[in-house]
């Protein structure tokens, strides 16, 4: 039997689908699109059920291409679990009654339960179920209540035969129905109401928002370096590295096996993130570099996507993003590129204008940094003060908003109005963070580790054929007359292009000042992204789309430059 969750984007699904499935999911991409879902499995009395997660729509004639798989998802399916927020019903029945009239058979679950007790909602959930004539169970996923009788209930799902109705006449019989079954009494907004009401005025909401933006890099640093300082280094250091100098004495200390496997050595020795060697800096920048803080980035991302506070800053920050040619839900994609360009890339999917599109993957690319390469400024920069860091974050800030202003100038199209639906403010459960940290950080492995590692090969064996000396030739009139960089400082800019968070790792073994450090380590941001990013942004954007942002980038990236040179 398989099992299809579908409702409104923010009801909850994603706790309900952790709460039925546990650990067992697996998480796959729409055949033909990029338009992700995950799916897993439970026993139903004495068979095994196959339940997907279907991404979240508002109405079954789509507007966007998540909402498009959702519909074609909907012909696969044997059973449906309607999920309904509780506390929006009326919002909610629509798509209800539009499911209905698919005939497929169905079962409804009228999750966060608990939170109408809270705002003074009572539903007659019997009432409900006699008018629908489809099984209603209450249920709150982030506790379980209420689980185990949608899954005891799922033989009774069933068919409401009912002919096809105008949206006019949908939403009477919404209004018909809400009307029998829901009572709402007034009661006083609670502190959460009140924070969550603060969070989208702007006046208390922007405030708000850089709190919670230093909070989560803060956060993100402390865990990352944590992970870093305390389990991976040592573990590198005491156990990998004397086999990696046992290897290199085997090889002879030299030559070019020598290089690619083990990297060259540094005053003597072998250096985990100097050497480049595929078995020394080629295991230890994915592993104990980027993955640390690409586990601490989804941990904060999941405890703020289940707090509720995301949809907030969307619509905090619709305004402002109107005026760059896109919504506020952009900054979805956005902080998911502060991860990994990839998904984050990949996620502008959810976008429906392909201006939009265009627009914020380029500025993804130009001025969003990766966990990886935020991983190396921090380190790196870090150490010459917290200001030079804040430098660096500051200007592509200001990149990111100007060339937004500047492309929705010149790129033709439209942006829709957000349509966004706001959860209450609910604290995740432990639990369906940690499924949903454990779900993300294997897709991380899964996808990006084997993309890194054939950069850091391709890396490896170009630079011990000396390949990108002469490529950093070509490149040092620029770095040295406009960037105010030394030539020496040509092969890591060059090699950015592959990996900029080693290229970064390559500037801190010269000796640059402070402000060459920022310039050299905004310059590698805005330029090329690494090559995994580079190709899906080819595959987003098609030809056309990616010439034009590779054109944005250049002459961003040479002004920018050029004008810290001059102020640093």
């Amino acid at each position: 039997m398989k099992i299809l969750l579908v409702g409104n984007p923010n009801v909850g699904k994603s706790a309900f689908f952790s709460r039925l499935t546990g650990v067992r999911v697996i998480a796959s991409n729409y055949p033909g699109t990029t338009v992700g879902f995950t799916k897993g499995f439970l026993k139903i009395a004495d068979d095994a059920g196959e339940i997907i997660d279907v991404p979240g729509t508002y109405t079954l004639e789509p507007t966007c291409k998540a909402e498009e798989v959702a519909v074609e998802m909907l012909g696969e399916g044997d059973v449906i679990i309607n999920v309904l927020d509780a506390t929006n019903l009326e919002r909610n029945l629509f798509l209800t009654l539009q499911l209905v009239e698919k005939g497929i058979p169905m079962i409804i679950a009228l999750n966060m339960w608990d939170d109408t007790k809270h705002r003074g909602i009572s539903i007659d959930a019997e009432k409900l179920e006699e008018l629908l004539g489809i099984p209603v169970v209450p249920t709150v996923a982030v506790s379980g209540e209420g689980m185990k009788k949608v899954i005891d209930r799922i033989p009774e799902a069933r068919i409401l035969p009912l002919p096809g109705r105008t949206h006019p006449e949908m939403w009477a019989e919404v209004g018909r129905i809400v009307e029998q079954v829901q009572t709402v009494v007034h009661r006083h907004h609670t502190w959460r109401e009140r924070l969550g009401d603060a969070s989208i005025h702007p006046l208390t909401g922007i405030p708000i928002a850089a709190l919670v933006l230093l909070a989560s890099f803060t956060i993100v640093r402390f865990i990352g370096e944590g992970l870093i300082g305390f389990v991976f280094e040592p573990l590198f250091e005491k156990l990998w590295l004397p086999l990696m100098t046992d290897l290199s004495d085997a090889l002879g200390g030299s030559g070019f096996w020598h290089d690619v496997l083990v990297g060259e050595l540094i005053n003597g020795e072998l250096d985990l993130i100097e050497s480049f060697g595929m078995l020394t800096t080629g295991l230890f920048i994915p592993f104990g570099a980027v993955l640390p803080y690409v586990v601490a980035f989804y941990l904060v991302l999941g405890f703020l996507e289940d707090l509720g506070y995301l949809p907030r800053m969307a619509v905090l920050l619709d305004n402002l993003l109107h005026r760059m040619g896109i919504h506020g839900y952009s900054i979805i994609p956005t902080l998911l590129g502060m991860g990994c360009n990839v998904p984050g890339i990949l996620a502008t999917r959810i976008l429906e204008s392909k201006r939009e599109r265009f627009i914020v993957a380029t500025l993804i690319s130009i001025a969003v940094p990766c966990a990886a390469l935020q991983a190396m400024v921090i380190g790196l920069v870090g150490d010459e003060g917290i200001q030079y860091v804040a430098i660096v974050y500051g200007t592509l800030i200001v990149v990111w908003i100007v060339i937004g202003l500047i492309l929705n100038l010149i790129v033709k199209g439209f942006t829709p109005e957000l349509l966004i639906e706001i959860p209450p403010y609910r604290l995740p459960p432990l639990r369906i963070m940690a499924s949903k940290l454990w779900m993300r950080t294997i897709g991380f492995l899964r996808e990006a580790i084997p993309v890194l590692m054939a950069g850091i090969f391709v890396i490896t064996v170009l630079y011990a054929l000396n390949v990108f000396d002469r490529l950093a030739n070509a490149a040092k009139p620029v770095v040295s007359g406009l960037f105010g960089l030394p030539e020496d400082a040509t092969a890591a800019i060059v090699i950015g292009f592959l990996r900029k968070d080693m290229a970064i790792g390559m500037l801190g073994g010269l000796d640059l000042t402070s402000g060459q450090l920022v310039v050299g380590s905004v310059v590698l941001a805005m330029f090329f992204p690494c090559i995994a990013s580079f190709v899906v942004l080819g595959k987003e954007l098609g030809l056309k789309g990616l010439m034009g942002s590779i054109i944005v980038m250049l002459v961003a990236t040479l002004v920018v430059g050029s004008l810290l040179n001059l102020i640093l």
